[in-house]
């Protein structure tokens, strides 16, 4: 009795259908297909993505002249 027949399978696969119907199981089998999908569309577009070439870093040039020191900045005491 610890593992199940193939009575059995045939049973449960009876019972699913009355209960979902042929409609709704194929369904949900397209609903399941799209979004495999669109799963594997996006995982290509990622790796399209990764493999374009990254945009040159942008960088701030730096003057070696320091400005003179600003006194109006800072919290001032009430």
């Amino acid at each position: 009795m610890g593992s199940l027949s193939i009575w059995h399978w045939i049973v449960v696969i009876a019972v699913v259908l009355l209960l979902f119907g042929r409609g709704k199981i194929s369904d949900l089998m397209g609903d399941v297909a799209q979004g495999i999908k669109a799963f594997k569309k996006g995982m290509q577009d990622d790796d399209k993505a990764a493999d374009k070439p990254a945009d040159p870093a942008k960088s701030i040039e730096h003057t070696g002249a320091p400005t003179a020191a600003r006194t109006d900045v800072g919290s001032k005491a009430v």
